[in-house]
């Protein structure tokens, strides 16, 4: 059974930094494509930064040259290192993997994620 447990988050100025992460367990790791998402209220979940199993990435528009998603293969961890914070980036952050073989993604819980000025 796959599991994805999220930690992190919090409340935050505008321009400070936070740094989420993700335990995984019960999956191939190391053969999963790991990605963040996140959902503000009122609206849709929506991507926001994606790494493969080979160590590809890619981000939404909205957050490149401020967040940094990495893992740690090792140690079965999914980071989102996120740097100049805006309002707009409040939200609850949820982590997600899939398998690199196929089939229906896991999601963990979610962490929120406040910037208030």
């Amino acid at each position: 059974q796959v599991q994805l447990v999220e930690s992190g988050g919090g409340e935050v100025h505008p321009g400070e930094s936070l740094t989420l992460s993700c335990a995984a367990s019960g999956l191939d790791f190391g053969r999963s494509t790991l990605a963040w998402y996140r959902q503000a209220p009122g609206t849709q979940r929506e991507f926001v930064a994606t790494i493969s199993s080979s160590g590809e990435l890619a981000y939404t528009d909205a957050v490149v040259g401020r967040f940094t998603i990495s893992r740690n293969n090792a140690a079965h961890m999914i980071y989102l290192q996120m740097n100049n914070l805006k309002e707009e980036d409040t939200a609850v952050y949820y982590c997600r993997a899939r398998r690199d073989s196929g089939g229906i993604p896991s999601w963990g819980q979610g962490t929120q994620v406040t910037v208030v000025a």
